[in-house]
Parts: structure tokens; C-alpha cells; sequence
């Protein structure tokens, strides 16, 4: 069980209809994310060819700050507003598209490009299996 999982089984609120495995996945694939991502802007500054990079390192960046935030509102229950919740799912989404997209094209050079993609196109898709779950 993870840390996101034990700390929705110990909130004192009932969460409703939400799915909790969906938003449990979601909030895990947000922060993985934003660390892959971290991850990928400061291996792609390494490279020798960093100048080649740059469009790559602001995708990363712009995901890793989108995920944190999602995955932040999220794991917050109190006053929660369905509204907010699917818009961040759907900027999340699409940030983590953007990215995947991005890094896709240095995948073949690059590990962990590929790897970035791999965990954006995951948290693209724990977004969307949430917010599908909503209705």
C-alpha cells in the first residue's frame, strides 16, 4: 500500500462517489511524473547537445510544475470543488501530452527522454481515467 493509498483510508470525511483507486493511481502518476520529469530536464542539460534541448527542458519544467499542482489538489479533500478538479485534470492531461509528444521525438537518442514519456503518457492516462470516472 502506498503512502497516497493510506492517507485516503485515514481522511475522517466520507470522499463520496470518487473513485478511490482512480485517484489514488492519479495522485502516484502526477508525482512520479513531475519527478521523471525533473529527472529528464536535468539529464537533458548534460547533454552535449543541450542547445538542441531547450524546447525539451521547458516542456519538462512546465510538466513537472502542472503535475506537483495537480497531484497537491488532488490529495486535498476538504471544500472540494468538481469544477477545479476536472480542470486540472484536463490541464494536467495536456501538459503531460505535450511532453510525451516532446521527449517522443529524442526518445531514439536519449534513455531517459524515453522514459519521460513513458510516465507522461502514464499520468495522461490516470488523468483521464479519473476524470472519466467522475461523469
Amino acid at each position: 500500500m502506498t503512502h497516497v493509498n493510506s492517507m485516503l483510508d485515514v481522511y475522517p470525511k466520507d470522499l463520496g462517489s470518487i473513485n478511490r483507486t482512480k485517484l489514488a493511481e492519479c495522485i502516484q502518476a502526477c508525482f512520479d511524473c513531475a519527478q521523471t520529469c525533473t529527472a529528464c530536464a536535468d539529464a537533458c542539460l548534460s547533454e552535449d547537445m543541450v542547445a538542441e534541448l531547450t524546447q525539451c527542458i521547458r516542456t519538462n519544467l512546465d510538466c513537472v510544475d502542472i503535475c506537483a499542482a495537480a497531484g497537491k489538489i488532488l490529495s486535498r479533500h476538504t471544500g472540494d470543488k468538481a469544477e477545479l478538479t476536472r480542470s486540472v485534470l484536463e490541464t494536467c492531461r495536456s501538459a503531460c501530452r505535450a511532453c510525451a509528444e516532446e521527449c517522443a521525438q529524442h526518445a531514439s537518442m536519449h534513455r531517459h527522454c524515453e522514459m519521460c514519456a513513458e510516465a507522461c503518457r502514464h499520468c495522461e492516462h490516470a488523468c483521464a481515467e479519473l476524470l472519466a470516472s467522475l461523469g
